[in-house]
C-alpha cells in the first residue's frame, strides 16, 4: 500500500475521533521485565504520556488496545487518566467494537497504532491505520502511515504532534 506523506497523513488526522493504541511495541519499546515471582515491570516513554494527556484535554478520546493482560498497562494508563483500557483478547476488533458503540464512533473516525502481526486485522478495519518505524514488515506493509520513531522511543508523541498540527491547536495551550 502506498504511504501517506506527512502533510497528507496531517490532512487524515483531522477526522479522526479515536486513537487506539497497541501496548507492547508502541508505547513501549517491546520488551518486558520479570523478577522471579513473576512481577512485570515496562519501560513507558514520559514525552509519550505527557502528550497523550494533551490530547485528552484536547478532548481527543483515546484507547489502549493489548492482546494480553498486564498491571503494569492498568496503572500506567490509570496514572495518565486514560479512560479505555481494553486488555487481553487476541481479537482487536471485537475488543474495540463495543467502545465504538458506546462512543458513537465508526471505524473511518479511528486511527490505530500497532507493531505487530496481531494488529493488521484492526489496521486494516479503521480510517487511519499506522505502525511504529520498528513495526513487524507485514504491517508495514498494509498501513497508511509509518512513523518515523520506534515504539516506545517517542512514536506515540510523533503521531500526537502531527494532530496537534492537523486541529491547528498549540500543545502549549494545554499544559496548565
Amino acid at each position: 500500500m502506498p504511504k501517506l506523506s506527512r502533510e497528507q497523513f496531517i490532512k487524515r488526522l483531522k477526522n479522526i475521533k479515536l486513537l487506539a493504541l497497541d501496548v507492547d511495541g508502541v508505547l513501549t519499546d517491546d520488551g518486558i521485565y520479570f523478577g522471579p515471582d513473576g512481577f512485570e515491570l515496562k519501560k513507558f516513554n514520559i514525552s509519550d504520556g505527557f502528550f497523550m494527556v494533551l490530547a485528552m484535554r484536547h478532548g481527543l478520546e483515546l484507547a489502549v488496545v493489548s492482546g494480553r493482560y498486564s498491571a503494569a498497562t492498568d496503572t500506567r494508563m490509570k496514572d495518565l487518566g486514560v479512560k479505555h483500557v481494553l486488555q487481553g483478547y487476541k481479537d482487536k476488533c471485537e475488543m474495540i467494537e463495543p467502545l465504538l458503540e458506546q462512543l458513537g464512533i465508526a471505524y473511518d473516525e479511528v486511527a490505530f497504532v500497532g507493531n505487530e502481526l496481531l494488529d493488521i486485522k484492526l489496521a486494516k478495519k479503521v480510517g487511519l491505520s499506522i505502525a511504529v518505524a520498528d513495526a513487524n514488515n507485514e504491517l508495514i506493509e498494509v498501513v497508511n502511515y509509518v512513523t518515523s520513531k520506534n515504539g516506545g522511543d517517542g512514536a506515540v508523541r510523533e503521531i500526537l504532534e502531527c494532530y496537534f498540527e492537523a486541529v491547528d491547536v498549540d500543545p502549549k495551550s494545554l499544559v496548565i
